[in-house]
């Protein structure tokens, strides 16, 4: 039996703030298996984004236990994390964080640089072919709209085949065609036996999700299967063209 992506144990997370101390993660417990895809939603100040930060190893927790793919991870140093990172995690982040001047094949390139990896021109064409960018690799973020930059994003999330994608608010940025697109993109790497975590604060796109976890005053609230989540694809094909597809028909 496969060991669980993510199992936190009692994790607890506080902020002194002056004289007073902010509760934001309070005796949180999860699992979350290989191959599930997790929405983590909540209102504002609810913790959400503070249990990202931890099971992204962004931050450590104040007390419990956090187990990231078998490796226990809450107490390590901050050089140890950031092996951890770059080893199992891939981050999708609100606002694509490309270097504007640089290529979409060199952004992707980047994780496998700092890994010091061998064949990462290769590797990276691969994983923008995944998503549907192989005639758009030499162009830089300014050269791509919205979804084409959150496409090479996803394409540097996935290059070091990590064990977990983390998305924070992934479609936030973007018109609800383009949303379901970048959707699309995690359901199929889902498909394909990833395991996709996702913080969204859009009800409608938690639906896209199998399962959906709901943060409150630090504690999760409510943790539920999605009975038969909402196929992007499907809301792709009944949606109308694009305006300069359209055009372009004519």
């Amino acid at each position: 039996m496969s060991k669980p992506v993510i199992e936190v144990n009692g994790i607890c997370k506080d902020y002194v703030m002056g004289d007073q101390v902010v509760h934001a993660l309070r005796s949180v417990n999860l699992v979350i298996e290989p191959g599930e895809f997790v929405a983590i939603m909540g209102p504002s100040g609810s913790g959400k984004s503070t249990f990202m930060n931890v099971i992204g190893c962004l931050d450590r927790p104040t007390a419990g236990e956090y187990l990231l793919n078998g490796e226990a991870v809450a107490r390590m140093g901050d050089n140890a994390l950031a092996e951890i990172r770059n080893k199992y995690i891939g981050f999708v982040f609100q606002n694509f964080n490309l270097l504007p001047r640089t290529s979409a094949l060199k952004n992707v390139e980047l994780p496998l640089m700092y890994a010091g990896a061998k064949g990462r021109t290769a590797r990276a064409k691969k994983a923008l072919e995944l998503v549907g960018l192989a005639q758009r690799m030499d162009h830089t973020p300014a050269m791509l709209s919205g979804g084409q930059q959150q496409r090479v994003a996803i394409a540097r999330a996935i290059v070091n085949d990590p064990v977990l994608i983390l998305g924070d608010e992934p479609t936030g940025n973007l018109d609800s065609r383009t949303s379901e697109e970048i959707m699309a993109v995690f359901q199929q790497l889902n498909r394909e036996g990833k395991t996709v975590v996702i913080v969204t604060h859009e009800e409608d796109v938690a639906q896209h999700c199998k399962r959906i976890i709901r943060f409150k005053d630090g504690y999760v609230r409510v943790d539920e299967r999605v009975e038969k989540p909402v196929d992007a694809r499907d809301i792709i094909a009944n949606m109308s063209a694009p305006e300069d597809e359209l055009v372009a028909a004519k």
